[in-house]
């Protein structure tokens, strides 16, 4: 885990962004603000990164796109040679787009190839090497909002991005080893487009991951509290709540805590 807050600054917990090993792939999921200098931090090979998927456009999960594109371009010794795909809603190519605009050309010219997927809700990539293969559907938040689930080998890894409350959405995780699933307020305080405890409890047991890590709390939601909160709503399976740093390794079907990473 990169990030596994929000925009909120808090010394454990930065803005949305989770990396992910498989085979010979190194896929980022959002980048939220700091992403880089934690990637930096916790010693990830960020200049190797091959995939990013973004699951919708709000600042807070992707904000430091055009800043890693910089990075990619000028931060290598030789320079990138290697293609970078970036993966995301429809819009996304409109998205960089307007980067461009902002930011400069080389958001769309970094030096080294680029490859553009727009996944619509129901949409499905899959890498051509067979590392991985990832499928969306919509999730209520934005209009253009992803849910995605990344299925690789060792097994499958959920993750809600941004959403509101979603019968469909339970059961499009079900059978997920992983589900990294928003949390982003207290009960009593119900959003159309966000969760509270109680009503991920609710997800979750449908979904019935092998390992649920609640992520993207919000004060006054303090995020050590959420796997009690989860219990006293009736979830009794494995949780964790995320923070930056968190390993895990699925092997087997099983996720295995490797501890802490820090720099």
């Amino acid at each position: 885990m990169v990030g596994s807050g929000t925009l909120i600054p808090d010394p454990h917990r930065g803005a949305p962004a989770h990396w992910v090993e498989t085979g010979r792939s190194f896929l980022l999921m959002d980048c939220g603000a700091g992403t880089l200098r934690t990637m930096a931090r916790l010693g990830l090979p960020w200049p190797e990164i091959s995939h990013l998927l973004v699951t919708h456009f709000h600042t807070d999960h992707v904000g430091e796109l055009a800043p890693l594109l910089f990075a990619l371009k000028h931060g290598r010794v030789p320079p990138r040679r290697d293609p970078l795909t970036l993966l995301g809603p429809t819009g996304l190519r409109q998205h960089l787009a307007a980067l461009a605009l902002a930011h400069g050309p080389y958001v769309l010219q970094p030096g080294f190839p680029l490859a553009v997927h727009e996944l619509p809700p129901g949409g499905e990539w899959s890498h051509p090497l067979g590392d991985f293969k990832i499928t969306s559907v919509a999730a209520r938040h934005s209009a253009e909002s992803l849910a995605v689930r990344v299925e690789t080998q060792d097994g499958s890894l959920g993750f809600t991005g941004d959403t509101g409350p979603d019968p469909g959405l339970a059961t499009f995780f079900r059978g997920c080893e992983v589900l990294l699933a928003e949390c982003s307020h207290p009960d009593g305080e119900e959003k159309e487009t966000h969760l509270t405890p109680g009503e991920l409890a609710a997800l979750a047991k449908i979904s019935n991951p092998e390992l649920l890590v609640a992520v993207h709390c919000y004060p006054p939601l303090n995020p050590t509290n959420v796997p009690n909160l989860l219990a006293e709503a009736g979830y009794e399976g494995r949780v964790l709540t995320g923070w930056d740093g968190l390993g895990l390794d699925l092997k087997d079907g099983v996720a295995e805590f490797l501890g802490t990473k820090d720099g």
